[in-house]
């Protein structure tokens, strides 16, 4: 029987995992002689291409001598911490990479206390030590802390320790040796991470941690096996331990991961990480055992969510136009699919055309709405709203532990801003040129800020959250100081028209664009929102007065990303989602009724 080692790389974004996972492909002798190599392979799908970050786990195996090492390579941003805990069940030990001169960030708390929990064996990678500001002992001792701090066991605590440049390919023993290829990494997960525990005799039972879909054969589970052994073609019972329902069912293929492919096999034994298609209500969570030996596994408790936001139908003037998806059977469909993926995602539904879905932060749910618009689906959202917990007859809201590294000038406006939004500073360290610190901030008052701690650093600094817990209601906090400036009428965007427009505020939109009525073309500086005329055409006369015809300058448009436009939505305001576009509009478009209903808000 091979030998197996299951593990997954564990880190906070951007420390480097799927990078050192190329290498590991490329040195584990996946890719054959002359084949094209892809940089940061694992990230397949095109979002995360673009965005350099990695949301869905993968699975992938390569082969060290003649041991077999099953690795998942798992998302580090937060708000797919979902996808990690669940992942961690079907591991046997974690590479916890860190940045050499960034240190353990949030993130890389929030998925080595997971790891920690299941008692997992960790191999602490310190990662860039090539970097010209790493600072490797100090950060050696920044992990050994965290390690004490999350109340590690003594094994847990002598982890070893390999130093690496994912990029170069390379890892040593010593921070002041560079190595020359990864071996010093597969021998120390070879020695250190224990083998599956192989129970072949005792009946089948495979717990499903992961769901892939395929146009083809639908819905494919994906687990390791804990005991006896799985087969194509077999019967199975599909059982739950939450919900107690049992069903039979037959596996049609079975499948095993090596390398980059999925290759079919006749059957598995206990410890290996297999894919199964054939079963069509498959779900995270389920148990697949022996027909006459039915006893479902308990399955980790995933967080829950954080942050609610409505999708509902489009119904602006220029509805319909761009999508294929419009109607509201289309949208619960598309969101009934995504739960069977995302276990951290919570779909509920408000009246017949919209419903309220509920994930782990704005980029958890900014990524599904940015997928769906790319598939050709139409839609509208609301502003972020945080999701409230009743303790003993107060009400509690989420509070993330927020940490900005940035340059020391900046520092003062940051501590202004995050304590006007309720932030409490934790901790404050110096680290070279450069000021790191710590804050405790309900979730709702980073709604919006990402944008203005990028000015306020001046593009410099770090900013990266993880959640922490739920504390009392911290009261009022301001959104945004600004008000709009909305279109007045239906019609094409003109020169003229944004050039009288712009003296008002920053404009959002160029010449030529199409607008309709209560759209938001622009960014007032005061509180209140200003209506005009960006359809405004120049009145010609018959005679032209001595320079009237000089052309008119416009200053250059803003332009929106999906969550910079997520994060600037008022409370009165909806994002109107198209294949082509993003517009920013107001809930009520008719100017009038708008203004009624101001007013009927301020007599209350």
């Amino acid at each position: 029987m091979q030998q197996l080692r299951n593990i997954a790389i564990i880190a906070h974004v951007d420390h480097g995992k799927t990078t050192l996972v190329d290498e590991m492909l490329k040195q584990g002798g996946i890719y054959r002689e002359h084949q094209t190599i892809v940089d940061r392979v694992m990230d397949s799908n095109d979002l995360e291409r673009e965005r350099g970050i990695t949301i869905l786990a993968k699975n992938t195996a390569v082969h060290y001598g003649d041991v077999k090492i099953n690795i998942v390579d798992t998302p580090g941003h937060a708000d797919f911490g979902g996808e990690v805990e669940r992942i961690l069940k079907m591991v046997n030990g974690v590479l916890l990479l860190v940045d050499a001169a960034e240190g353990p960030m949030p993130q890389t708390r929030f998925v080595l206390q997971k790891a920690l929990e299941l008692n997992h064996r960790v191999i602490v990678v310190v990662n860039k030590v090539d970097r010209p500001d790493a600072r490797v002992d100090e950060v050696c001792d920044e992990v050994l802390e965290l390690l004490l701090d999350l109340n590690a066991t003594q094994d847990q605590f002598d982890s070893p320790t390999i130093f690496c440049s994912a990029r170069q390919g390379i890892a040593s023993y010593s921070p002041s040796e560079l190595g020359v290829d990864l071996r010093p990494l597969f021998d120390t997960i070879v020695q250190y991470i224990e083998p599956p525990k192989c129970d072949t005799e005792s009946p089948l039972q495979l717990l499903v941690s992961s769901i892939d879909y395929n146009e083809y054969v639908g819905r494919i589970g994906i687990g390791r096996i804990e005991r006896g052994v799985i087969s194509a073609g077999q019967e199975i019972v599909v059982c739950n331990a939450q919900s107690g329902e049992q069903r039979k069912a037959k596996l049609t293929s079975l499948y095993e991961f090596d390398g980059l492919q999925r290759t079919p096999i006749e059957k598995a034994e206990a410890g290996n990480i297999v894919a199964f298609s054939g079963i069509g209500e498959i779900t995270i969570g389920d148990t697949i055992c022996h027909t006459e030996c039915i006893e479902p596994l308990d399955f980790v408790k995933i967080s829950e969510p954080t942050i609610e936001m409505t999708f509902s139908v489009n119904d602006s003037p220029f509805a319909g136009q761009d999508g294929t998806f419009v109607t509201s059977r289309n949208l619960r469909d598309r969101l009934q699919r995504e739960l069977m993926k995302d276990v951290s995602l919570r779909v509920t539904e408000v009246g017949t055309d919209a419903f309220n879905v509920a994930g782990r932060g704005e980029m958890h749910i900014s990524i599904l709405i940015e997928t769906m618009r790319r598939e050709g689906y139409e839609f509208q959202v609301s502003t972020p709203r945080v999701l409230v917990h009743t303790i003993d007859g107060v009400p509690h809201e989420p509070v993330e532990r927020v940490i900005a590294d940035v340059p020391e000038p900046s520092v003062g406006a940051v501590i202004d801003k995050l304590g006007r939004r309720k932030g409490e500073l934790v901790q404050m360290t110096p680290m070279g040129s450069r000021i790191r610190l710590e804050f405790l901030v309900a979730s709702r008052g980073l709604f919006g800020y990402r944008n203005e701690f990028l000015t306020d650093t001046k593009g410099e600094g770090i900013l990266s959250s993880v959640f922490d817990s739920y504390t009392p209601w911290r009261g009022e906090i301001a959104r945004r100081s600004s008000g709009s400036l909305i279109a007045f009428e239906t019609g094409t965007a003109t020169t003229y028209g944004l050039f009288n427009a712009q003296e008002r505020g920053q404009l959002f939109i160029g010449a030529g664009v199409p607008v309709y009525a209560g759209m938001v073309v622009g960014q007032s500086p005061k509180a209140e929102d200003i209506s005009v005329n960006v359809c405004k055409k120049k009145q010609l006369t018959n005679t032209r007065a001595s320079g009237s015809d000089d052309a008119l300058r416009l200053v250059p448009h803003r332009q929106f990303s999906l969550e910079q436009a997520l994060e600037f939505l008022a409370d009165d305001e909806l994002l109107e989602v198209t294949p082509k576009n993003v517009r920013i509009r107001k809930r009520i478009l008719d100017h009038s009724l708008r203004m009624k209903a101001l007013k009927g808000g301020m007599k209350q």
